[in-house]
């Protein structure tokens, strides 16, 4: 394979990841082979140790490198509240609050019908399992507030509801600092319904 060819399946590489596009690629591309070939190393190493290492957990299904996670193992974690996310990023972000102390269900997805993901696809027959074992109260959902999320979080819920769980909703409201004039009308109206 000539240098060209290499670096153009490089660039081609790059382009997979989420927001970037030719451009980018490229100036990440030239930027590694000119100015850090020591950082591509290094790269290359971490995504072929990544792919040959880290899998799903058993029990909530975000990424890890053993069988079960260190949440969902951590004994000072409240087994009676699961949380239900769609991504790790969603579940990190959570996590980074230190506001919830329960344990998580990953979905890696969300519900879009039209590009072929359904309930099978987001593993719905693995959380309701995990949902009814017993020891789960509540079932917080905490989906994306997009089309797609809202859909999700109503299809679970249903299904939830339907083992008799406890099933919540992450609050929608006006962010903490805003000011109203600036807030888009949804978020008002959904703030205004989901009032306290």
């Amino acid at each position: 394979m000539s240098s060209t060819n290499a670096l153009e399946v490089l660039i081609q590489a790059l382009r997979r990841l989420p927001g970037v596009g030719v451009k980018s690629a490229q100036r990440m591309a030239f930027h590694l082979m000119q100015h850090d070939r020591a950082g591509a190393e290094a790269l290359s190493v971490a995504l072929h140790d990544a792919v040959q290492n880290v899998h799903h957990c058993a029990r909530c299904h975000t990424f890890t490198e053993d069988d079960i996670c260190s949440t969902c193992l951590n004994p000072e974690r409240d087994a009676s509240r699961l949380c239900v996310v769609e991504s790790p990023a969603d579940q990190s972000a959570l996590e980074r609050t230190g506001a919830f102390k329960g344990l998580y269900f990953v979905l890696m997805g969300r519900l879009s019908p039209l590009d072929g993901i359904g309930p099978k696809e987001i593993g719905l027959h693995k959380l309701m399992e995990r949902a009814s074992d017993g020891v789960v109260q509540e079932v917080i959902l905490a989906t994306n507030f997009n089309a797609e999320g809202e859909a999700t979080a109503h299809v679970l819920s249903e299904a939830l509801k339907s083992r008799g769980l406890h099933v919540t909703r992450l609050a929608r409201g006006v962010p903490v600092g805003s000011e109203l004039e600036y807030v888009d009308l949804g978020t008002i109206a959904h703030a205004l319904v989901d009032r306290r």
